[in-house]
């Protein structure tokens, strides 16, 4: 029986099309306050594995646990506006929205998201990373108690990467979220999640990104120096992490 603070499991995730099969094997806890991590190449299966988490796609095989009324706020991996539309920002948080949704709850995520001097600009005119803050305060209008960013720095400079990943972790710590993000960007997510999930249409491996990064297959995958590179990111707190994320034993410093 899950307990409180579980938000979704999935346990033996298999989706095939005929005998084509896409992905086999996979399974996922997310609780709340927790950042969980999908990486792997192109056609890994990390997209069909957030659609069956999300009840978007039925399994082949296995089971998915859903907090009954679990409230999902999902961040696109892109958005395309046509150029002649002229929509604003605030305009752009409203759509599709319930009629309770004020222009003050706008305001209120924009802030949050640090993108409150934009709330009247074009949305053609806006940055890349403005624009990533947009989406990400679109996905919090929700009351979200769970947050699914799909490459949530998309478009966005070196700089403006590491903000924003700074602002997921701000959000998660403050409103308690759980976070489900897909990404490529592997030197950044490995110190930004708590739990990392590297499929190739099946799961490679799993676990805290300290003990991921040494496994041999994702050496295989991504190979040796990505691997040795991010397995001495800094990572210095007072606890160790199994391969399944949990804690163990009272100290620890990597370096």
């Amino acid at each position: 029986m899950a307990d409180d603070n579980q938000l979704i499991t999935a346990q033996g995730v298999e989706v095939a099309f005929g005998d084509n099969v896409v992905l086999s094997g996979a399974n996922v806890n997310v609780r709340k306050g927790e950042i969980v991590t999908l990486i792997g190449p192109n056609g890994a299966g990390k997209t069909t594995l957030v659609r069956v988490m999300l009840g978007l796609m039925k399994p082949t095989t296995g089971t998915v646990w859903r907090k009954p009324g679990l409230r999902v706020g999902y961040m696109p991996q892109r958005l395309s506006i046509d150029p002649a539309l002229p929509i604003t920002v605030k305009r752009f948080l409203r759509l599709g929205v319930p009629e309770k949704v004020t222009t003050n709850a706008c305001m209120q995520v924009l802030e949050e998201t640090g993108a409150i001097d934009i709330l009247n600009n074009p949305m053609q005119s806006i940055s890349g990373g403005e624009l990533q803050r947009v989406l990400l305060a679109r996905a919090l209008l929700r009351q979200p108690e769970l947050l699914v960013l799909d490459e949530p720095v998309q478009g966005v400079d070196i700089t403006g990467q590491a903000d924003l990943y700074r602002l997921i972790q701000s959000i998660r710590q403050n409103r308690q979220v759980g976070v489900v993000m897909v990404s490529h960007d592997l030197h950044v997510v490995m110190a930004q999640t708590d739990h990392v999930v590297c499929l190739n249409q099946h799961v490679c491996c799993a676990g805290h990104p300290s003990q991921v990064s040494r496994h041999p297959e994702f050496v295989a995958l991504f190979g040796d120096e990505v691997a040795s590179t991010l397995a001495v990111y800094a990572h210095d707190h007072d606890h160790q992490h199994g391969l399944d994320g949990h804690v163990h034993g009272e100290h620890c410093d990597h370096g």
